[in-house]
């Protein structure tokens, strides 16, 4: 594993995209700052500043797209959950993986992309955006939702670099077990840290909207939504509101 580190860059997955051929499988691109961060559906990651975590996952597991590599996402939730639940926090995922403190306060982001040319898979960038270090008018000031940081819930200022370093060794530790047993591996752990189950709820998809009752997760991690007219209807993709 090589971590390349940047002043700053436009967000780290950007900067991934367009050095993909020159990254090595397993890089991990830094940055101090993000002038452009991406989140979930176009959404902007905001820059709450360099105490704080922006960085990307360069992955080339195979040169063919496997299904497990979409639940990359929800790997990485889980193993940020525990990881907060070590600074005595109540860790929840919200589906498919926002991580919410006490299922309420969002405290980190991640978005997967993937870069095909020619039917090859050149690579798998995995973007983490972690709120670590903030004031409290820091997160009120970001809009349409609650945000937490990591030092609101402790109380006390946290090392980025000792919580990068932590991430990656437990995310390394079992992530060939993972691309070889897929969603199963980490079932049961992503289902008791949910905070979505059995709840009415509406879910962006696309553009579109769709309601229902939140019945179940399948073994490929999708989402099960009762519809009203009392019909299964199966998410891959989504944004729970």
């Amino acid at each position: 594993m090589k971590i390349l580190r940047l002043e700053e860059t436009k967000s780290t997955n950007t900067y991934s995209k367009e050095h993909i051929t020159l990254l090595e499988d397993r890089t991990v691109v830094h940055a101090l700052r993000q002038t452009h961060g991406r989140g979930r559906l176009n959404r902007s990651w905001v820059d709450l500043g360099e105490n704080n975590l922006f960085f990307s996952i360069i992955l080339k597991p195979s040169t063919d797209f496997k299904p497990v590599y979409p639940n990359l996402t929800q790997y990485a939730s889980v193993i940020l959950c525990k990881i907060f639940e070590n600074y005595g926090l109540n860790a929840k995922v919200k589906w498919p993986n926002d991580v919410m403190i006490d299922g309420e306060r969002k405290i980190c982001g991640i978005l997967c992309e993937t870069v095909i040319e020619n039917n090859n898979l050149k690579g798998i960038i995995l973007g983490i955006g972690i709120n670590l270090n903030a004031t409290i008018k820091d997160v009120k000031n970001i809009p349409d939702r609650t945000v937490t940081a990591l030092n609101l819930e402790i109380g006390k200022s946290v090392n980025s670099d000792s919580f990068l370093n932590e991430f990656l060794a437990e995310f390394f530790r079992t992530y060939d077990k993972f691309l070889l047993e897929g969603f199963e591996y980490i079932m049961n752990d992503y289902l008791k840290r949910n905070c979505f189950l059995e709840k009415d709820i509406r879910v962006q998809v696309l553009n579109d909207i769709k309601s229902g009752y939140a019945k179940a997760i399948n073994n490929y991690g999708e989402l099960i939504l009762e519809t009203n007219d009392n019909e299964d209807l199966i998410l891959n993709i989504g944004d729970i509101l």
